[in-house]
């Protein structure tokens, strides 16, 4: 199908480390009644036309109209049954937890990331203003958690803008999580992101804020001191270590793609066992990533694991020093933080990549 055709090759292009980590992003396309959607926790580089799960469109808009429980837990554990009974027979995966987002943005083909360039803005403090300024036609939407509340939040946010404009704004920013854009063509697509990334890469330039280059990540030897440290201390969390030379990464949660892939905090200090059993006592948790002297460390139960972690370090690093031109960088809430943590689709997100 032509129309899948360009669907894949719009993942491809904006599934690079440009744009995207790990599973994080998703893409769509509407085709009468139908909505074809990545699947949750694949990597938009890796899709083929067959991994799209296709949605029946009214069974997506049905969550409108649902009476909900009052729990969260509850409500979120009913719209991912009501996605998952929204798939076509025949087809089997989990549709992106942002399926109900795609289907009421009017564009044809709809593209989410998490771009540096972006995120440098939207997890910035003066983040609302700059956008205002540099994206007067697109719409700001404050930090929401992830899942129904944002589905019914900017379901609302997008009749009170249609009503005052008429049309919908082909670009929405989303505090501390990242950019949609949507479009009737893919050219129309890769148009817009052209514009918000030279639009803010022109920005930085002018305040004199430019990213850095990530130094080389690499596996370390796993009979290096540091290696086996963290191995006794931390078990199979740490059965592999990659590595990268220091750079300042971000001190707290940016986003909930950093929180899912490198956790909300990173360890800082001399590795040894009585420091990092203290960091579990305060954080309920081993560290992802390791900041000491010598380098930035990213641990995981496998090789592809340890690396996704200090490539997120990486980003949030990028983003700290882009929000500089900003006002500074901004991060999550407390309880914001809490909710992506205890989410399980989240939790299911993670486990796709390994």
């Amino acid at each position: 199908m032509d129309t899948l055709n360009e669907l894949t090759a719009l993942s491809h292009e904006f599934g690079t480390a440009s744009y995207v980590k790990g599973g994080g992003g998703n893409t769509s396309v509407k085709l009468g009644t139908t909505l074809w959607i990545k699947p949750s926790g694949m990597t938009l580089g890796g899709l083929k036309n067959a991994d799209f799960i296709p949605l029946d469109r009214p069974s997506v808009r049905s969550l409108f109209t649902l009476s909900l429980p009052d729990s969260a837990a509850a409500r979120e554990e009913l719209v991912k049954n009501t996605m998952a009974n929204a798939v076509l027979k025949g087809y089997k995966g989990r549709p992106s937890v942002e399926s109900p987002l795609h289907e009421i943005l009017v564009g044809k083909y709809v593209v989410h990331t998490h771009p540096e360039l972006v995120n440098g803005m939207t997890c910035s403090v003066r983040g609302k203003a700059a956008c205002e300024t540099l994206f007067p036609a697109a719409m700001w939407v404050p930090y929401i958690d992830p899942g129904y509340t944002l589905c019914m939040e900017l379901y609302k946010r997008l009749e009170d803008y249609g009503r005052v404009h008429s049309r919908q704004p082909a670009v929405i920013f989303i505090e501390n999580h990242g950019v949609f854009v949507s479009a009737d063509s893919a050219e129309n697509i890769r148009m817009l992101y052209q514009q918000v990334m030279g639009t803010l890469q022109a920005e930085y330039q002018k305040k004199g804020v430019t990213g850095f280059v990530a130094g080389p990540v690499s596996p370390m030897d796993p009979q290096s001191p540091e290696c086996r440290m963290l191995k006794a201390v931390m078990g199979a969390e740490a059965e592999h270590v990659a590595c990268s030379p220091r750079v300042q990464v971000a001190e707290g949660p940016l986003t909930p793609d950093h929180i899912v892939y490198s956790k909300s905090w990173p360890f800082m200090g001399k590795l040894d066992a009585p420091m990092l059993a203290e960091f579990k006592d305060v954080h309920g948790y081993f560290p992802k990533v390791l900041v000491t002297d010598d380098g930035v460390y990213g641990v995981g139960q496998s090789g592809r694991n340890a690396s996704l972690a200090l490539e997120l370090a990486l980003d949030g690093a990028a983003v700290r020093r882009y929000a500089e031109a900003f006002g500074g960088v901004q991060y999550m809430t407390g309880r914001a933080t809490d909710f992506i943590e205890n989410w399980e689709v989240e939790s299911y997100r993670r486990t796709q990549v390994a």
